[in-house]
């Protein structure tokens, strides 16, 4: 985590170290009220305010070791940008699963090809909603 973050020209302070490590131990999406929930667990960081941690997740996006994910909620989720994948989010439970798909990557890739307007996209993100098996 510290050479991300000096590759990135940051500091590895302890508390990016420890909103990194939040991330990397989280196997979906998080946002800054979990992550701070997190940190306020840690002895050491316990002075550190939700304003601290959002600014944190913000120049995290900023440089690249962070994504938003639009999940539809009414707070920005973030998860590591060290693999690219997709979502699918069930609408009543919340649950959320994620896929990849060749097809897909190059069925968006010909998108661009046809385009008239468009040369190339250096990103993309899908998130799919709908029930889950539990809930439909």
């Amino acid at each position: 985590m510290k050479e991300m973050l000096n590759e990135r020209g940051y500091k590895a302070t302890p508390a990016r170290l420890a909103i990194l490590d939040i991330f990397s131990k989280s196997k979906f999406p998080i946002n800054a009220e979990i992550v701070y929930k997190n940190i306020s667990k840690i002895k050491a960081l316990r002075k550190t305010n939700e304003a601290t941690i959002y600014r944190t997740l913000l120049s995290l996006e900023s440089c690249g070791i962070l994504k938003r994910i639009n999940l539809r909620k009414n707070s920005a989720y973030f998860e590591l940008a060290d693999d690219h994948h997709h979502h699918i989010v069930c609408t009543k439970c919340n649950e959320i699963e994620d896929f990849e798909n060749s097809e897909l990557e190059k069925i968006l890739g010909g998108i661009v090809v046809k385009s008239s307007k468009f040369k190339n996209v250096r990103e993309h993100s899908l998130e799919l909603f709908g029930l889950c098996r539990m809930c439909a």
